[in-house]
């Protein structure tokens, strides 16, 4: 069941996508936190829009 829509998944991707980098650049571990995002977006369902009922994309 789908709960992120077109522009909520546009911006997940671009931040997951600037975390990584941030990550490799910086040669930092936390850029991984950015596989979150990335994942979410690919996958359009977000585990934390669950309790709260809430779906940015259309029907």
């Amino acid at each position: 069941m789908k709960n992120v829509g077109g522009i909520d998944r546009i911006i997940r991707i671009i931040v997951g996508l600037a975390v990584i980098s941030w990550g490799v650049y910086a040669e930092n571990w936390l850029g991984a936190i950015g596989i979150v995002p990335l994942l979410t977006g690919f996958i359009r369902w977000c585990p934390a829009y669950l309790p709260f009922g809430f779906k940015t994309c259309k029907k």
